[in-house]
Protein backbone atom coordinates (compact mmCIF):
# COMPACT_ATOMS: atom_id res chain seq x y z
CA UNK A 1 0.00 0.00 0.00
CA UNK A 2 1.42 3.51 -0.92
CA UNK A 3 -0.27 6.28 0.51
CA UNK A 4 -0.15 9.92 -1.23
CA UNK A 5 0.61 13.53 0.37
CA UNK A 6 -0.07 16.53 -1.94
CA UNK A 7 0.82 20.28 -1.27
CA UNK A 8 1.45 23.08 -2.83
CA UNK A 9 -2.08 24.43 -3.81
CA UNK A 10 -3.34 27.84 -3.11
CA UNK A 11 -4.46 30.89 -4.54
CA UNK A 12 -3.00 32.73 -7.85
CA UNK A 13 -4.06 35.41 -10.02
CA UNK A 14 -4.84 33.73 -14.11
CA UNK A 15 -1.62 33.51 -16.11
CA UNK A 16 0.45 33.12 -12.58
CA UNK A 17 1.96 29.56 -12.01
CA UNK A 18 1.94 26.88 -9.37
CA UNK A 19 3.78 23.84 -8.82
CA UNK A 20 2.49 20.81 -6.98
CA UNK A 21 4.04 18.02 -4.93
CA UNK A 22 2.46 14.58 -4.20
CA UNK A 23 4.89 12.96 -1.89
CA UNK A 24 4.48 9.06 -1.77
CA UNK A 25 5.08 6.83 1.61
CA UNK A 26 4.93 3.10 1.85
CA UNK A 27 6.45 0.99 -0.95
CA UNK A 28 8.80 1.47 -3.38
CA UNK A 29 7.61 4.30 -5.64
CA UNK A 30 9.47 3.05 -8.25
CA UNK A 31 7.09 1.28 -9.73
CA UNK A 32 4.14 3.80 -9.35
CA UNK A 33 2.76 5.25 -12.14
CA UNK A 34 1.30 8.51 -11.14
CA UNK A 35 -1.81 10.90 -12.22
CA UNK A 36 -2.85 13.75 -11.56
CA UNK A 37 -6.62 14.70 -11.35
CA UNK A 38 -8.97 17.54 -10.07
CA UNK A 39 -12.43 18.48 -9.63
CA UNK A 40 -14.27 21.29 -9.27
CA UNK A 41 -17.37 22.05 -7.07
CA UNK A 42 -20.87 20.50 -9.20
CA UNK A 43 -18.15 18.63 -11.88
CA UNK A 44 -17.01 15.16 -12.32
CA UNK A 45 -13.30 14.24 -11.83
CA UNK A 46 -11.55 15.38 -14.49
CA UNK A 47 -8.31 14.02 -15.65
CA UNK A 48 -5.43 16.60 -15.38
CA UNK A 49 -2.07 14.71 -16.65
CA UNK A 50 -0.41 11.37 -15.81
CA UNK A 51 2.76 9.73 -15.84
CA UNK A 52 4.47 6.20 -16.38
CA UNK A 53 7.00 4.70 -13.26
CA UNK A 54 9.84 5.37 -15.61
CA UNK A 55 8.81 8.84 -16.45
CA UNK A 56 9.25 7.96 -20.41
CA UNK A 57 5.50 8.38 -20.64
CA UNK A 58 3.33 11.38 -20.18
CA UNK A 59 -0.07 12.45 -21.04
CA UNK A 60 -1.94 15.42 -20.61
CA UNK A 61 -5.72 16.15 -20.74
CA UNK A 62 -6.93 18.12 -23.64
CA UNK A 63 -7.33 21.03 -21.31
CA UNK A 64 -4.34 21.52 -19.64
CA UNK A 65 -2.01 20.79 -23.07
CA UNK A 66 1.03 23.07 -23.38
CA UNK A 67 0.43 24.32 -19.60
CA UNK A 68 0.61 21.97 -17.93
CA UNK A 69 3.85 19.83 -17.34
CA UNK A 70 3.86 16.57 -15.29
CA UNK A 71 7.74 15.32 -14.02
CA UNK A 72 8.80 12.75 -11.50
CA UNK A 73 11.88 12.12 -9.17
CA UNK A 74 12.15 8.58 -8.06
CA UNK A 75 15.04 9.54 -5.54
CA UNK A 76 12.40 11.77 -3.25
CA UNK A 77 9.28 9.38 -4.23
CA UNK A 78 7.94 12.77 -5.23
CA UNK A 79 5.82 13.71 -8.45
CA UNK A 80 5.32 17.26 -9.70
CA UNK A 81 2.77 19.21 -11.69
CA UNK A 82 3.86 22.22 -12.70
CA UNK A 83 1.11 24.28 -13.54
CA UNK A 84 1.84 27.77 -15.95
CA UNK A 85 -0.47 30.06 -17.55
CA UNK A 86 -3.28 29.42 -15.21
CA UNK A 87 -7.08 30.14 -15.77
CA UNK A 88 -10.16 30.67 -13.60
CA UNK A 89 -11.14 27.17 -15.35
CA UNK A 90 -8.50 25.83 -13.50
CA UNK A 91 -9.93 26.12 -10.02
CA UNK A 92 -10.37 22.73 -8.63
CA UNK A 93 -8.87 20.24 -5.96
CA UNK A 94 -6.33 18.60 -7.27
CA UNK A 95 -5.72 14.58 -6.15
CA UNK A 96 -2.68 12.63 -7.25
CA UNK A 97 -2.98 8.86 -7.91
CA UNK A 98 -1.04 5.93 -8.09
CA UNK A 99 -1.49 2.37 -9.51
CA UNK A 100 1.57 -0.45 -9.33
CA UNK A 101 2.26 -1.41 -12.90
CA UNK A 102 5.41 -4.16 -14.29
CA UNK A 103 5.64 -2.12 -17.20
CA UNK A 104 8.05 1.01 -17.43
CA UNK A 105 5.87 2.59 -20.11
CA UNK A 106 2.35 2.37 -18.34
CA UNK A 107 -0.02 5.21 -17.56
CA UNK A 108 -3.92 6.15 -17.74
CA UNK A 109 -6.38 9.01 -17.80
CA UNK A 110 -9.14 7.13 -15.90
CA UNK A 111 -9.25 7.52 -12.45
CA UNK A 112 -10.79 4.02 -12.13
CA UNK A 113 -7.49 2.48 -13.01
CA UNK A 114 -6.21 4.17 -10.27
CA UNK A 115 -5.86 2.17 -6.86
CA UNK A 116 -4.45 4.68 -4.20
CA UNK A 117 -4.87 8.70 -4.06
CA UNK A 118 -4.30 11.84 -1.52
CA UNK A 119 -6.70 13.80 0.19
CA UNK A 120 -6.27 16.70 -2.35
CA UNK A 121 -4.67 19.88 -2.66
CA UNK A 122 -6.97 23.10 -3.34
CA UNK A 123 -6.11 25.52 -6.52
CA UNK A 124 -8.03 28.80 -7.00
CA UNK A 125 -7.35 30.92 -9.66
CA UNK A 126 -8.82 34.55 -9.61
CA UNK A 127 -9.50 36.73 -12.39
Amino acid sequence: QVHLVESGGGLVQAGGSLRLSCVASGRTFSHYAMGWFRQAPGKEREFVAAISWSGVSTYYGDSVKGRFTISRDNAKNTVYLQMNSLKPEDTAVYYCAAEWRYSSSWYSGQANEYDYWGQGTQVTVSS
